[in-house]
């Protein structure tokens, strides 16, 4: 795993790097935006547990009200009052998670890896499900293709933390699994290839992973 946690460490850096400065004009754009449309920062920093078990502050374009953290829980149905006007856009386009190309510029994410969790929920892990904490978080990763839009799924649920529970991370979890022990520089370019297809194009994902194959559904 040495050649291929060098190679991707590198082209994480040079692109995020990249994709920040392409990006800036829309950045500072969205920055405004969020400004003008409610009070409060620009950014969220949200604490997430990162590669071994180590904590880190994951950004995000702020999408919710100022202390929405402390008005509910961390799983976000579609319909959720927390939610600004300006960040239900952002949330529909996945632009609030721009920002975290900073945490994967600093090695703290990556392009491409398991979602990184909520201290509360990786408490859940079994001891196989740690074995998720072996690899850097990243921004996508094929449990981001099989279910892009939680909120759809969540929307409507009188417990949205039920079903998060029940429903949606269940197939997450052995999605992340199977990356972590399938993972390999052409299995991130895929995903990330896939991952851009869907967010600028609008397609459906040709496979979300190798769960797709065993039938899992979250809807």
């Amino acid at each position: 795993m040495g050649g291929y946690e060098a190679m991707k460490r590198l082209f994480d850096a040079a692109a995020s790097a990249l994709g920040l400065l392409v990006l800036s004009p829309l950045l500072a754009a969205i920055a405004v935006w969020i400004k003008l449309d409610s009070p409060g920062p620009v950014f969220y920093r949200g604490r997430r547990i990162g590669r071994g078990g180590r904590p880190f502050l994951m950004y995000k374009f702020r999408t919710m009200i100022v202390n929405a953290d402390r008005l509910g829980g961390p799983s976000t149905p579609l319909e959720d009052a927390r939610i600004t006007r300006a960040g239900r856009f952002l949330r529909k386009r996945k632009l609030d998670e721009l920002p975290q190309l900073l945490n994967v510029l600093v090695g703290e994410m990556s392009l491409v890896g398991p979602r990184p969790e909520v201290e509360e929920y990786v408490r859940l892990f079994t001891e196989e499900e740690r074995q998720i904490l072996q690899a850097r978080p990243g921004i996508t990763d094929w449990a981001s293709l099989w279910n892009p839009d939680e909120g759809r799924v969540l929307a409507g649920s009188p417990d949205p933390e039920r079903t998060y529970l029940e429903v949606i991370r269940p197939g997450k979890l052995r999605l992340q699994l199977e990356y972590v022990r399938r993972r390999t520089f052409w299995t991130d370019m895929g995903i990330l290839f896939q991952t851009l297809t869907v967010t600028l194009l609008g397609t459906k994902p040709k496979m979300a992973g190798p769960l797709e194959q065993k039938g899992a559904t979250c809807r």
